[in-house]
């Protein structure tokens, strides 16, 4: 490439799992002490830790190629970025992130009416501020940086909206979820100057293709074992796979070596089936990509 592409990695909740779905995908990022440039093995590639709720802004402006970063902070800023490809990961899961609206369990509020003239705490202002203007209900939207389960509490909000994956914490602040507002999802996006130029829309899209890949693999694994002739055609019939399973025959034997791909959640369930019927030798081992 004339230049290096130059990438935006979220920093923050979303850092070690960025980080480690791009080791998966073939690129190796080291990120040392108070640096904002983590060192990458590919010359045509110059990285930058930015923060996910400032990447889209970065990414309109041209300070950055492409990044990484939420559907949500996309939305908070109103940016003006082409969309690459949905990366559908979190810090703890594979599910989208959910903002909700939470209320104090006790409070008497049960729908969003009721918030009528109360006021509200909430990272993502602007999007807060768009809902309940478009549900005419008037509310007070105040900015919280951080710990805002504990605005209710400590009475300097009636209500929050905060973005959760399990609501472990806001039950644990006793507080209840009334209203799932938006989900969120990371997203992979390009400056539309950027995207112009062949040769960085090629890199972007090879990176959108080997992590794409990389998060089909998560969710699967390999089988190999062998199976005796007798018994193939009842092993075959037993696995749930990709395509049709791969089978090779042993050298100077009757038996058979199968492999396939299958969803690591029917694992459990699916290898007792097989050496009941007739499988032998079974292997299981994870996939880097997948594509």
């Amino acid at each position: 490439m004339k230049e290096p592409l130059k990438l935006g990695i979220p920093k923050g909740s979303l850092q070690d799992a960025t980080v480690r779905l791009f080791e998966k995908a073939g690129w190796k990022i080291t990120i040392s002490g108070r640096s904002y440039f983590p060192e990458i093995n590919d010359p045509d590639i110059i990285c930058s830790l930015c923060r996910a709720q400032e990447m889209s802004r970065y990414v309109e402006s041209g300070v950055l190629d492409a990044g990484i970063t939420g559907w949500d902070w996309i939305m908070e800023n109103k940016s003006d970025v082409h969309f690459v490809e949905e990366l559908v990961y979190s810090k703890v899961s594979s599910r989208p992130a959910r903002w909700v609206l939470a209320v104090a369990k006790d409070s008497g509020i049960k729908d969003l009416e009721d918030l009528k003239g109360k006021r509200v705490a909430t990272e993502l202002v602007n999007f807060t501020k768009n809902y309940f203007a478009e549900h005419n209900i008037p509310v007070e939207v105040n900015f919280s940086w951080g710990a805002t389960e504990a605005k209710i509490v400590s009475g300097l909000a009636d209500a929050i909206v905060e973005v959760t994956e399990t609501e472990s914490t806001i039950k644990a602040h006793g507080l209840q979820v009334i209203k799932e507002l938006m989900r969120s999802t990371s997203q992979l996006i390009a400056n539309r100057i950027s995207w112009q130029d062949n040769e960085k829309q090629n890199k972007i899209k090879q990176i959108a293709l080997l992590l794409k890949g990389a998060l089909v693999a998560e969710k699967l694994v390999a089988l190999k074992m062998n199976v005796p002739k007798i018994k193939l055609q009842n092993v075959v019939a037993a696995l749930p796979s990709l395509n049709a399973p791969t089978v090779s025959p042993l050298y100077n034997s009757d038996w058979f070596s199968v492999e396939t791909v299958v969803e690591d959640a029917k694992v459990r369930e699916l290898i007792p089936l097989l050496l009941a019927t007739g499988a032998e030798g079974i292997i299981e081992y994870s996939l880097n990509k997948v594509i």
